[in-house]
């Protein structure tokens, strides 16, 4: 059983090519389906016959009740408090894809950092191997306590640091004093997350390298070849696949991942 607490968001991707046209039409591909990035790798761990179970406060609004029932639909069993739609909002993640070669997200987490220590249970955590940890989940608000707490209940824990974004508002230090606090055996950055981060305490450090792969502790590993449709959640797949059988499953797992549109399977 993999656990995984953060974010269960409405997630719409984008994927074009060239430039954006500003102040008109651009044309593009749309959909849009369940995502964040504790849903994304809770998803995957569950297409590749692995048990998942994904902590995330939740609204009883119309966007919530979709995303709850296309993830419910995937195999991931999802847990947490449910508020009504009159005090928080389901989050939204807009993805750019494709667009300059580049990759951007448009953010409103909505009522997913408003998860608070208190309103955990003991027995969401029971069976489960690893708890994964995006660094939204670790950055500030009651999200944080909700984390630390959950850590107590869960002997190995990996963390992905996920943003840039999120590292710079929090500090090299802060995210430092964290890592040193949560004690992850696994930790999943890009180059340039890890080049901000000190990342000496962590056993296996996952540097993520798009195109050429990943290298584990510095030993690089080649991704493997495929026709690449989209690399949004690429990251998260990868995790799932680590985390369930090392990293030729996670390699085979990001190859399926980017092969398709949007980041979900």
């Amino acid at each position: 059983m993999i656990c995984t607490l953060g974010d269960l968001l409405l997630d719409v991707v984008v994927t074009g090519s060239g430039a954006l046209q500003r102040a008109t039409d651009t044309y593009s591909d749309i959909t849009a389906g369940p995502g964040g990035q504790a849903a994304n790798v809770a998803a995957w761990v569950a297409a590749l016959g692995g048990r998942a179970r994904l902590v995330a406060k939740q609204v009883a609004d119309p966007v919530g009740n979709m995303v709850l029932d296309q993830i419910a639909r995937r195999g991931v069993e999802v847990v947490g408090p449910v508020v009504g739609s009159e005090v928080a909002h389901t989050g939204v993640v807009v993805s750019l894809s494709g667009f300059e070669g580049e990759r951007s997200m448009l953010t409103d987490r909505g009522v997913s950092p408003s998860l608070g220590p208190h309103e955990l249970l003991p027995q969401w955590f029971e069976g489960c191997s690893w708890l994964h940890l995006p660094l939204y989940s670790l950055a500030a608000g009651p999200v944080l306590g909700a984390s630390l707490r959950a850590r107590q209940w869960v002997e190995r824990t990996s963390v992905d640091l996920s943003s840039l974004t999120v590292l710079r508002a929090a500090g090299m230090g802060e995210v430092a004093a964290l890592l040193g606090e949560v004690r992850p055996k696994v930790v999943f950055a890009t180059e340039e997350e890890a080049a901000l981060t000190d990342l000496s305490m962590v056993p296996t450090v996952i540097t993520k390298l798009g195109r050429r792969g990943v290298a584990v502790n510095g030993a690089l590993h080649p991704a493997h070849r495929c026709d690449v449709v989209d690399t949004t959640g690429a990251g998260d797949a990868f995790a799932a696949g680590f985390l369930l059988g090392g990293t030729d499953l996670g390699l085979a797992t990001a190859a399926r991942a980017v092969s398709q549109r949007g980041a979900m399977p």
